[in-house]
């Protein structure tokens, strides 16, 4: 079996022996170049498993082989080595296609983690094809285009190490997809830390992201590791980005750049190998226009950006999260999975569902616990009422539908609207509809909602 090949391309003797030896120590055979044209004859030459180059080279820049690479080699990972400081010229390798970059002076510990990783895309999940059968709770589900557009644009993804921003409105899945990229890449044997960064107190957020020394503030009574050091090696996912105060944004920025933390009371910098990927569901770019976040620290969190579109915008993998969630809700139960009966999977079908694919779990939830014989009905769902135009409950009057009916279904969702918007307090929805406590009870024990 032979030793990995790596290219080196760099016009400074100097930096090709240091990268040589390096490599060689690894037991990574190399080959060098001085400049482009040199470089592009060796990749038609040899098959490389790695690829290190400059950025300034005699006769271009690092960006041009980056794409030269990923539209001739694109399964060769390359990395670009920059100038100090130089993080714009990072951003652009990166979003150009290159694996990751490492800064001059080359840290021998950052290169060698970096080169490790990059040897290990190839042991990586490819695409995993939609088959019959169970699926694992963790995969992202989906028949529609946009479901396999989004597993494209992840295993495309779990090949970088480019910070990663993903969009999208509550509850639509994006901490899911986060995983999916880290299980996908060469991550996927070190730890993924999920933070929401809205949960955790001002005051304590420094110590929570980069750890604290004993004794360096008062409650300090030992060394603690923050999320950075706990995530070391694997991918720090920072949910609810848009949160993070102005004051943190700015250390989040350095940690980001200098690929290093600062714990708090310590003197020394402590190196850090994470990948972060990030999500909100505010608009960012509105929230930089106005000021309340870092446009630099946009920039370096977003250099890529994998929008992931509401359940409303594919709706033809309803069925298929629909029988995802009740076996999962059935086996945490220890009962038989149950069914949805045409009219209830039409109205799901018809329900916007302003809240994704969370609330089609709460939905669902409901349903289960309501529904009798195995069977989940129209009349389970307990659709919230303000989608009582896409509910075919409402929308529907036919000779077939006594009015009494009709009636008692607007009255069903009237009250579920009611409960929905006071968090199921019966004394506020009660007034609310401006009828008695003793009122609701009677109504919703004779619609059978008690």
């Amino acid at each position: 079996m032979r030793n990995p090949l790596a290219l080196i391309v760099d016009d400074e003797p100097d930096i090709r022996e240091l990268l040589e030896i390096t490599l060689g120590r690894m037991n990574i055979d190399s080959r060098a170049a001085e400049d482009l044209h040199a470089a592009r004859r060796l990749l038609a030459a040899e098959q490389f498993d790695l690829c290190l180059t400059d950025m300034r080279l005699p006769d271009g820049n690092g960006i041009e082989l980056v794409e030269t690479i990923g539209q001739h080699y694109p399964e060769l990972p390359v990395a670009v080595i920059t100038a100090h400081g130089n993080m714009d010229s990072a951003v652009q390798a990166l979003k150009a296609g290159a694996f990751d970059f490492v800064s001059k002076p080359v840290d021998l510990g950052v290169l060698r983690n970096l080169v490790s990783a990059a040897l290990k895309l190839e042991k990586c999940a490819p695409v995993e094809p939609r088959q019959p059968g169970p699926k694992k709770q963790s995969e992202l589900l989906g028949k529609s285009h946009a479901a396999e557009q989004i597993r494209r644009m992840i295993h495309k993804l779990a090949r970088s190490q480019a910070p990663v921003f993903i969009s999208g409105e509550s509850g639509t899945g994006k901490e899911l997809a986060a995983r999916q990229i880290h299980q996908q890449g060469p991550r996927a044997d070190r730890d993924f830390i999920a933070v929401n960064c809205g949960a955790i107190p001002q005051e304590l957020m420094e110590s929570e992201f980069f750890g604290h020394m004993r004794g360096s503030f008062t409650g300090a009574i030992s060394d603690k590791q923050g999320l950075f050091q706990a995530a070391d090696g694997g991918t720090l996912f920072l949910d609810e980005v848009a949160d993070l105060p102005l004051n943190m944004q700015v250390k989040l920025l350095r940690a980001i750049q200098e690929k290093s933390i600062r714990p708090v009371g310590a003197q020394k910098e402590l190196p850090v190998d994470v990948r972060i990927t990030s999500a909100t569901h505010k608009d960012l770019t509105a929230l930089v226009e106005r000021g309340e976040f870092r446009q630099d620290l946009f920039y370096r969190v977003n250099v890529i950006e994998l929008a992931i579109p509401p359940l409303r915008e594919r709706k033809d993998d309803i069925p298929l999260l629909a029988d995802m969630i009740l076996g999962r809700i059935a086996a945490h139960a220890g009962t038989n999975k149950p069914q949805i009966d045409e009219d209830a999977l039409q109205a799901l079908h018809k329900y916007s569902f302003p809240g994704n694919v969370r609330e089609l779990e709460n939905i669902l939830e409901r349903a289960v616990a309501l529904c009798e014989e195995e069977t989940i009905t129209l009349g389970d769902l307990l659709i919230p009422a303000g989608a009582a135009l896409e509910n075919p409950a409402v929308s529907r009057i036919s000779a077939d539908l006594p009015l009494d009916e009709h009636l008692e279904q607007v009255e069903r969702e009237l009250i579920t609207k009611a409960l929905e918007e006071t968090h199921w307090n019966k004394t506020a929805a009660a007034k609310r509809l401006g009828i008695s406590f003793r009122a609701l009870r009677y109504k919703l024990d004779k619609l059978g909602m008690e």
